[in-house]
Order: structure tokens, then C-alpha cells, then sequence
């Protein structure tokens, strides 16, 4: 061994050795396409760690036979950018993996710009973060954007196995007995990164001391002290973070307590309060609405409170909001039938305001802002009369279909069936 750890070590050298990841490398996807057809474009390769990002990003300069430069976008700076690109003047063309490239400041960037427009640089970002939220738009329109998934259970065993035979680069010369459970763990408890699996195996491997007869062998218990329980890891800019906050708001509006509190509890010890607010008033009059209208009120009280009182305490608030939210009854109706409306404005269906209801300003209108013709519900009795308020092109339309989930919206249902009858 030179030193290096085993995932490293065990790269794909060429597309045909990635394991996982085959809906972008698998026979007829679009990077084994790109790689046939020596026709790379620059891209965007992001998901969790451990997944295969740099492992493509080499496998794909491994098939071709481009130079491969490694920087990244945090460490490294514009001289060793300005290195690879007369690399590539030289040679004609480069491999570029930028590690980080959500962090990639505006003078790197603008140095990249025409490099990559001219193809002297195939740039291959990869990124933790979601590029639609993090990356400049510059950089995202001159590349393709590619999704890595968490390897399976199946995946991550058929790379421990590879490792385990492979001689040359993996662990092949040691005299391995791995129980299955072991291996299992290794394969499982790593929640899909491949590169803790073979750094763990590694480790096992090395610090187990073999027996009389040479062999190693790997229990259940020598692996879960060589895989560690993952610590909690929560990035504000990830991808899993705008996971966390969609299943969040999807457990309340399904009106399920104890997940709500889950993902509480995971946006908490990210620490992340801004977007716990933010989604909480969202989910407030989104998913609540109608059916609590002072669940709003409260929310927004909660929330106050927990700014003022920052974290830890913060926690006690938004629990006591997140319970009454799950448990409130649900209606999106309001908002529902807003969107209704804006639809068909935007499809064209619109047309003119009734001459009645224009305002003082049109000819012949009459005093107190009040359109020809027009009926002032106040003069009447219950403060109600008949008259035509939308355009002609659309004046049997109905928009809003109250919900009766809650007393509030029951009694305004009530109401407007009264109306919808006159």
C-alpha cells in the first residue's frame, strides 16, 4: 500500500469501473454517451458526499485520456486556475474537477468564463449543495447538471468485494474472513457514501490482529467500532437541507405530530431558525388557511418569541407552533382559489371591468368614486346586493370552493352558498 486510503485507492479508472450512479454511466446514459463520442461538455455533478462524484470526474478523464487537474473552489486560487488553463492552451484540452464549485467567488469565475466557452476546459463541479439554489447562473448555463444517488446497500457490498479481492490496489493480499452481518453494517449504516465503507473496512482490516493460522477475521462488532455512528451532518446550503424542510412541512400538513417533530428537532440542531420561521408561516396559511385563521397569529407570536430568545430555548415556541399546526384542521382553499384566478389571467381570460364599477374618473361617473349604474351595498339592507362584478368574458366563473374542515371556513361556506344562490 502507498499510504493513501483505500478509497482512494480503488477510483474507477475508466467509466466501465463506476459502480452505481448507472442512470448517468450506464450503457447508453448520457455520460457513457458523451465519453464514446469524445464529445464532453462541461457539467455539474452534485449530490450527498461519498457518492462517486471525483470518481466519475476521473473515470471520465481515465476513458478519454485528457489531462485531469483537482482544485478546489475554496482552497485553491486564481493562479492555480490560471496553471490549467495554459495546460490546456498546451495540450488542447483539460479535465477540470472543482471541488466545491458552489463556492467558486466572481474573479475565479469570470477567469473560467471563456475557457470554458472555447472548450479548452471541460469543468466538472461537484458540489453537496443543490446548483439551482447555490451555483452562479453564469456558471450553471454552461453546464449540464447531473444528480448522484446514495449507492444501495447492494452497491456499496459489490465495491467492498472489489476492494477485498483486488490485489493491486485493494486488500487482496490480506487473509480476509468477513461475516456477512459485518459486511452488511459496512454497507448499511455508511447511508449510501461508499467511501466511509472501504476507509471503515480498511480500518478494520489493519487494526485487527489475525490468528494463528494469519486469518482476519471481521465480525459484526469489530465493524460497527470501525464504522462509527455518523455524526449528525446538516448543511444549511445542502441539497438534504431543502429535503428536511419539504418533509417537514409535508408532516404537518399530514397532520403527523411525532415526524413534524423529527424534522423540528433535525432543522434545531442545524441551527438553522431563519428557515424554520420562514416555513412555519408559509405552512401557516398554506396548509392551515381558512380552517385556523388564528393559527397565523400564533405562529407568527411563536416564532417572535423564538427570535428573542435564540437557541436553546427557541425550541420551546416553535414546538408548541408545530403542534397546533399538525393537529389544526387543513384547508387550502384561499389560496387555491387565488391561483385559479391568476391562471386564467394568464391564459388571457380577463376582459373589461363592468362599466358600473370603474371609477369616478370615467365619463359621465358618478360623485363619491362610484361608476354609472353602480348599486352601493351599504345603501341596502345586510349590506348586500345583486349586481355583476367580474368581466363579461367571465362572469360565471367560480373560483373559490371553501373547505368545511373547520368552524371558521364552515361558517364563511355557509355564507357564500347563501350568496352563490341570490
Amino acid at each position: 500500500m502507498n499510504g493513501k486510503p483505500l478509497a482512494f485507492r480503488m477510483r474507477p479508472r475508466t467509466i466501465d469501473e463506476i459502480i452505481g450512479q448507472q442512470h448517468l454511466v450506464g450503457e447508453g446514459k448520457i455520460i457513457q454517451r458523451m465519453v464514446k463520442a469524445k464529445q464532453l461538455s462541461s457539467m455539474i455533478l452534485y449530490g450527498p458526499p461519498g457518492v462517486g462524484k471525483t470518481s466519475i470526474a476521473s473515470a471520465i478523464a481515465g476513458s478519454t485520456k485528457y489531462a485531469f487537474r483537482t482544485l478546489n473552489a475554496v482552497t485553491n486560487n486564481k493562479k492555480d486556475l490560471e496553471v490549467v488553463a495554459a495546460e490546456a492552451k498546451m495540450s488542447g484540452k483539460v479535465i477540470l474537477l472543482l471541488d466545491e464549485v458552489h463556492r467558486l467567488d466572481k474573479a475565479k469565475q469570470d477567469f473560467l468564463l471563456p475557457h470554458l466557452e472555447n472548450g479548452a476546459i471541460v469543468l466538472i463541479g461537484a458540489t453537496t449543495s443543490n446548483p439551482y439554489h447555490a451555483i452562479n447562473p453564469a456558471i450553471r448555463s454552461r453546464c449540464q447538471i447531473f444528480e448522484l444517488k446514495p449507492l444501495t446497500a447492494e452497491e456499496i457490498i459489490k465495491a467492498l468485494n472489489h476492494a477485498l479481492n483486488d490485489k493491486n490496489r485493494g486488500l487482496g493480499n490480506y487473509n480476509v474472513h468477513i461475516s456477512n452481518e459485518a459486511k452488511e453494517h459496512f454497507a448499511s449504516a455508511s447511508n449510501g457514501d461508499v467511501r466511509s465503507s472501504l476507509n471503515a473496512l480498511e480500518l478494520a482490516i489493519i487494526s485487527t490482529e489475525p490468528d494463528e493460522h494469519s486469518v482476519i477475521t471481521i465480525t459484526l462488532e469489530i465493524a460497527e467500532e470501525c464504522l462509527q455512528k455518523k455524526s449528525f451532518s446538516h448543511d444549511r446550503d445542502g441539497d438534504a437541507h431543502y429535503d428536511v424542510l419539504s418533509a417537514f412541512q409535508k408532516s404537518i400538513r399530514g397532520s403527523d405530530v411525532n415526524a413534524a417533530l423529527h424534522y423540528l428537532g433535525r432543522l434545531v440542531v442545524a441551527g438553522d431558525l431563519v428557515s424554520i420561521s420562514r416555513r412555519l408561516i408559509v405552512i401557516a396559511y398554506e396548509d392551515i388557511g381558512l380552517a385556523n385563521p388564528q393559527a397565523g397569529a400564533r405562529t407568527l407570536a411563536a416564532i417572535e418569541t423564538a427570535e428573542r430568545l435564540g437557541f436553546p430555548e427557541a425550541r420551546i415556541p416553535l414546538a408548541n407552533a408545530v403542534i397546533e399546526l399538525c393537529l389544526s384542521p387543513k384547508s387550502n382553499s384561499a389560496y387555491k382559489a387565488l391561483d385559479l384566478a391568476i391562471a386564467d389571467i394568464e391564459a388571457g381570460l380577463s376582459g373589461e371591468v363592468p362599466l358600473h364599477l370603474k371609477g369616478a374618473h370615467y365619463k359621465g361617473a358618478a360623485s363619491l368614486g362610484r361608476g354609472i349604474d353602480y348599486l352601493y351595498p351599504h345603501d341596502y339592507e345586510n349590506g348586500w346586493v345583486k349586481q355583476q362584478y367580474l368581466p363579461d368574458k367571465i362572469k360565471k366563473k367560480i373560483y373559490f370552493k371553501p373547505k368545511k374542515t373547520g368552524k371558521f371556513e364552515q361558517a364563511l361556506a355557509s355564507i357564500y352558498e347563501k350568496l352563490m344562490k341570490n
